[in-house]
């Protein structure tokens, strides 16, 4: 039995144990739901007539080591459907789970010892002793919905670590306090970089030292695409459903889209959006518009609504419309980091991982189909150079055709092979994962997949292929032989989401970021107010260079000031005293280090401090 396996069956085996220990302890009248495995553990989902507490945790740890120290078998039984709704007689959530089996579905049950029984597939050890080494600890309790909807009924989640030995579940608890030493949410409060608030959920709240770091990463994207050729544009956040109609986007992600009322009115009577509508229906492969078209050929109260945009990719095509090209354009690259807002799930959102407002370093870009593969090539290597100033690998994964494509396959077959021969050059065959059915619903892409500092990894930058929008929007160019071709879209991002991208950031550098990042990049503190003086002017002289600083010109404590900025985790903190001030020199404390660098020429530390910008260095130079 390989690892994988061992560890799905002892998991899954001890899931079991954890539930029967739960119905001891709380009672016969526990309704129990599901109990999968997870990375880590399980977890089991129950309704029970009172709340599980983190103190009650130990009772159900030593109540699931007395069941094991029991050494009951473990019995396997083919059950029918009948047999099994009459075993679960009163559970009703497996009642509804047996009622929604395939009527050819082979129905199992496992019996533990015999006062507890679970509906199963399994396997499962057979007998509990085989399980008299297992190190486990419950990890946490959570709220959860049935079947994750929110209008069904709510349900008591315990979350339990398992592993094959203790010095395994050890080493897991030590990476799991090093994740809470990491936490983004933690250390932004503490760096006071953002804030959420319940009357904007999943939205943040950009603190000033944290719009700081914000727009540094945004400078940063604006000048690699200005040496790439990209050109900005800004467009609306709110759109007519109009545009969300022929985009698809309308059909396809409307329950992840905000709604707002349009101005009733808005159309002339001889509005021309029911004739695009017609034409699009006519034109479109099936799939298309056509889908869209035909159920909506609308009353014009419908098309008054309008919708926050949950992507830019309209607003570019509406931008590119705008004028004839001619193939001597091409490539146009319109880049854009307005605010989009996505609807999710409350149970989904996490931190700044998972939001309903954010920015992406998002760009449009039009291309002949002989261009694809140049264009695409330049954007890895943005890439490339992006995740190399941060420090972090990445891979790549190609997401092919989904179920719930727009326009015809053999355009989708073409896409899929063009990108996966800039793939085979780029990373050799074999050197990168394909992932069925994962595409857009308007092309396939490339997905570039980030790792952090626990090893966890995020889906961040995104290139796909598009030769449906521009076919929806009947974008053209005038080619050589002067006849009107239609340009293909490469949609394209580097961060992602900018939150997302910062809150993997923060946990990478556990909030010390490179000195080019920090929010302020040198902390002065006078030690006496007869010092702000200078202080002051060393502060416009950073100023003047580029450097960020904050100044504690208050007369505290020199220690509790130089306190102040340590939890900021400024990079350098220089503490001026009359030596100081008298022989124009600075003593720098270095961030993360007891040491400090005493007498270093005002002049120096300023040319230090702008070649550190400059050149986007990870590190803090200690040898000045």
């Amino acid at each position: 039995m390989d690892k994988e396996m061992y560890l799905s069956l002892y998991r899954h085996s001890l899931a079991h144990i954890m539930a029967k220990a739960v119905m001891e302890l709380y009672g016969k009248d526990t309704q129990i739901a599901i109990g999968p495995q997870i990375d880590d553990g399980c977890y089991y989902d129950f309704v029970l007539t009172q709340p599980v507490k983190e103190e009650d945790f130990p009772a159900i740890e030593e109540r699931m080591r007395e069941i094991i120290k029991r050494r009951e078998d473990w019995t396997r039984k083919e059950v029918t459907r009948d047999e099994a709704l009459e075993i679960f007689a009163g559970q009703k959530f497996k009642q509804e789970l047996i009622r929604d089996l395939p009527a050819d579905e082979t129905i199992t049950v496992y019996y533990t010892g015999e006062d507890f029984v679970d509906l199963c597939r399994g396997p499962h050890v057979e007998n509990s002793q085989e399980l008299m080494n297992a190190a486990y600890k419950i990890k946490s309790v959570s709220g959860a919905y049935w079947r994750g909807d929110e209008h069904r009924d709510r349900m008591t989640r315990i979350y339990l670590y398992a592993f094959p030995d203790k010095n395994a579940l050890k080493e897991h608890l030590k990476l799991v306090q090093e994740a809470l030493e990491r936490d983004h949410k933690k250390l932004g409060a503490q760096l006071e970089l953002f804030m959420f608030d319940e009357t904007a959920p999943g939205m943040p709240y950009w603190l000033p030292r944290g719009w700081r770091m914000y727009q540094e990463l945004l400078k940063y994207s604006r000048a690699i695409q200005d040496r790439h050729g990209y050109t900005e544009i800004a467009a609306p956040l709110v759109n007519n459903k109009k545009l969300w109609l022929i985009s698809g986007h309308w059909a396809h992600y409307i329950n992840n889209m905000f709604m707002v009322p349009g101005v009733s009115g808005f159309f002339k009577a001889d509005d021309e959006i029911p004739g695009i509508l017609e034409s699009l229906a006519e034109d479109a492969p099936e799939k298309t518009v056509q889908m869209q078209a035909k159920t909506a050929l609308y009353n014009r109260e419908e098309l008054d609504t309008m919708a926050a945009k949950p992507m830019n990719c309209p607003n570019a095509m509406m931008t590119y419309k705008r004028t004839v090209h001619s193939y001597k354009e091409l490539p146009i690259r319109y880049s854009e980091y307005d605010v989009l807002h996505r609807k999710e799930k409350s149970g989904q959102m996490n931190g700044l991982f998972r939001v309903q407002e954010f920015r992406q370093d998002d760009d449009h870009t039009f291309v002949m189909e002989s261009q694809i593969e140049q264009e695409i090539a330049d954007i890895i290597s943005i890439a490339d150079e992006i995740y190399g100033t941060f420090g972090v690998t990445y891979r790549a994964e190609l997401s092919t055709r989904p179920e719930d494509f727009m326009g015809d396959i053999e355009v989708w077959n073409r896409a899929e092979a063009a990108l996966k021969k800039i793939l085979d050059n780029k990373y050799g065959e074999g050197g990168y994962e394909i992932n069925e059915g994962d595409g857009a619903f308007y092309g396939p892409k490339i997905d570039l997949q980030i790792k952090d500092a626990l090893g966890r990894e995020w889906q961040c930058g995104t290139i796909q292929l598009d030769f449906q929008l521009p076919h929806n929007f009947g974008l053209t160019y005038q080619a050589q032989d002067g006849s009107m071709q239609m340009p293909v879209v490469i949609h394209r991002a580097i961060y992602g989401s900018l939150e997302r991208f910062i809150g993997i950031i923060i946990e990478n550098y556990k909030g010390a970021f490179p000195f080019w990042l920090s929010p302020y990049q040198v902390g002065i503190v006078p030690i006496r107010t007869e010092h702000n003086e200078y202080a002051a002017e060393i502060a416009d002289l950073l100023a003047q260079r580029g450097v960020r600083a904050e100044t504690d010109y208050s007369d505290s404590n020199m220690k509790e000031k130089i306190k102040r900025f340590k939890n900021y985790k400024d990079p350098y903190i220089i503490v001026l005293g009359d030596k100081e001030r008298d022989e124009r020199t600075v003593s720098i404390n270095l961030r993360g280090s007891n040491k400090q660098l005493q007498g270093v020429p005002l002049e120096r530390f300023l040319e230090m401090c702008e070649t550190m910008n400059r050149e986007h260095s990870l590190n803090l130079i200690e040898n000045v």
